[in-house]
């Protein structure tokens, strides 16, 4: 199987174009990344991460996302490659790389694959304990959001389980830290930004209704779940409904490559 067979056509927009824009076509399409152009040359990937480092940073001061532009946050974590190169050495250089593949022909881009494409593949073997992060990091819902926001640009991880009592009460995404910056920056004055931010709190933003599967649901499964809800990661429960991990789209391209 080639990447040809497997590409999809990438959203994308302008360096020029605002933040606030860029959320909105990533939100309408449920995309964590964007691509973007600079009179149709191909500049960079804006993603959520980028996002959450963009908007909680206060080298901006008070700007509203729609006074920050695009070019300011975008990455250049991609890869360029021809269509006939193989899905197998896509899934190497996407676990490698952390990134996405471009696929190009005479400078021309014909599409890009991202994690979610090759979870469509559905080529895995084995069970969600095998590849979940055994001790992934974890937040309680009386966190401050500004610190949740740190640990995920620190860590380099797109989402904390929210734990109270020794028990699995939400999550929190990079989406929804972007989403609560964002409304932050458009709705509170900037000479109160500062001392309001900090009374923000996970349990302010996170998701209450958590999706989990367990440490012997099937990776093939855990892949369809993935993709049926959109989910980039899911927490892991034993038998007994205990929290013991979480595994993401990142970790089932381990398993491929593996």
């Amino acid at each position: 199987m080639e990447v040809k067979d497997i590409m999809t056509e990438p959203p994308t927009i302008s360096k020029s174009d605002t933040l606030s824009h860029a959320l909105d076509i990533m939100e309408k399409k449920e995309m964590r990344r964007i691509l973007v152009k600079n009179e149709d040359k191909v500049v960079g990937i804006l993603t959520m991460r980028n996002l959450t480092r963009e908007l909680g940073t206060r080298k901006k001061g008070s700007m509203p996302a729609s006074s920050l532009h695009v070019a300011t946050a975008i990455s250049d974590n991609f890869v360029k490659v021809f269509p006939d190169v193989k899905v197998k050495d896509v899934v190497t250089l996407i676990d490698k790389n952390q990134g996405v593949i471009i696929v190009c022909k005479d400078e021309n881009v014909m599409g890009w694959v991202t994690p979610a494409e090759l979870l469509k593949t559905n080529n895995f073997n084995g069970f969600a304990a095998e590849f979940m992060q055994r001790e992934p990091l974890i937040g309680s819902p009386g966190d401050r959001v500004s610190h949740i926001r740190h640990l995920m640009l620190d860590k380099n991880v797109g989402r904390i389980p929210i734990i109270e009592d020794g028990k699995l009460v939400g999550i929190v995404t990079e989406k929804d830290v972007v989403k609560a910056m964002r409304a932050f920056r458009d709705i509170v004055s900037g000479n109160q930004q500062e001392a309001r931010i900090k009374n923000l709190i996970v349990a302010d933003i996170m998701k209450r209704s958590v999706k989990t599967v367990n440490t012997n649901t099937p990776l093939s499964d855990v892949a369809k779940m993935m993709l049926e809800e959109n989910i980039g990661g899911l927490p892991v429960m034993n038998l007994e409904g205990e929290f013991v991990g979480l595994i993401t789209r990142r970790n089932l391209v381990h398993s491929m490559a593996q």
